[in-house]
């Protein structure tokens, strides 16, 4: 198993949700990951369709997010929670965004694609599944960052109130 040797970033950034892991110089085969939610532009799709005291999208990261620390230590790499994680010179510094970040360290090549696409396409999972109100079908495939804008954009105006 190889380690990322590169300096190459991968992302996957719309208005509505951003998902980065772009390499750490400390330590050979490390990324940063680096995750969002917009959760004020989700609202018209979240807000009085869930239970209290869980907002869809707030809870549907923090579960990808789970997700994520499982594909990095069952591929060999090592997650870490690690105050001081630099992420906002690459994210949006707007209001509305829940943020979290992790530190990966010893990931193999094939982790960082693996893990984009794993994130994306769970986190709406996540959200449709805990608005228990609406039957939306999702994408099982990676959309491009703006046709999945402008799919979650037309959920939001036709199920916005």
């Amino acid at each position: 198993m190889s380690n990322i040797q590169n300096s190459k970033a991968y992302q996957y950034i719309n208005d509505f949700m951003y998902f980065i892991l772009k390499p750490d110089k400390s330590s050979k085969g490390a990324f940063i990951y680096c995750s969002g939610v917009n959760l004020t532009l989700f609202l018209p799709i979240t807000k009085g369709r869930h239970r209290p005291m869980s907002n869809p999208a707030m809870r549907g990261l923090q579960l990808v997010n789970i997700g994520v620390r499982d594909m990095a230590l069952s591929s060999g790499a090592t997650p870490k929670a690690v105050p001081g994680i630099n992420c906002t010179d690459i994210v949006p510094v707007m209001d509305g965004w829940f943020t979290e970040r992790l530190l990966i360290e010893n990931a193999p090549d094939s982790l960082p694609d693996e893990m984009i696409s794993y994130c994306v396409i769970n986190l709406l999972k996540k959200i449709f599944n805990a608005i228990y109100v609406l039957q939306v079908e999702l994408p099982d495939t990676l959309l491009a960052p703006d046709e999945l804008q402008v799919f979650i954009d037309g959920l939001c105006r036709k199920f916005g109130s």
